[in-house]
């Protein structure tokens, strides 16, 4: 079965990340880095367990689009949203043996190093893929 583990990031924490003044406790390049070398190290071992799929990170808030619909009009809205609002960050596509194994793995992200307000408040999702439509409702 394939899973998506998903984690979640707000504009503050992008630029946190660049090294810019949030009001909270700042990235160091040091704290940046070792993040860097986790997340590789990290989809590595997937990738030797035969587990990896797909990881990507995504770009900051900033840079983000959102389509919507008004009055039965499409609506595009650019970012940045709200400084306090969460969006998806990255993922990870796992094909493993089970939900818990899926699990398993997602919570190894606890470990990622970054500046403790940051750490306090990280979580990931984890979502099972559908294969097709008949899946969709249990």
């Amino acid at each position: 079965m394939k899973y998506m583990i998903l984690t979640y990031a707000s504009q503050q924490d992008y630029d946190g990340m660049a090294g810019k003044d949030t009001g909270q406790p700042a990235w160091t390049p040091e704290d940046f880095q070792a993040m860097g070398e986790f997340m590789e190290k990290f989809s590595n071992e997937l990738v030797e367990s035969g587990e990896l799929v797909e990881t990507r990170g995504l770009a900051a808030p900033v840079l983000t689009r959102r389509i919507g619909t008004k009055n039965g009009q499409s609506v595009v809205t650019d970012g940045p949203y709200a400084e306090t609002q969460e969006v998806l960050a990255g993922y990870w596509i796992v094909e493993c043996e089970s939900f818990d194994r899926a699990t398993e793995i997602a919570a190894r992200l606890a470990d990622t190093p970054a500046p403790e307000g940051v750490r306090a408040t990280a979580y990931a999702d984890i979502r099972p893929i559908v294969e097709g439509q008949d899946e969709l409702v249990e």
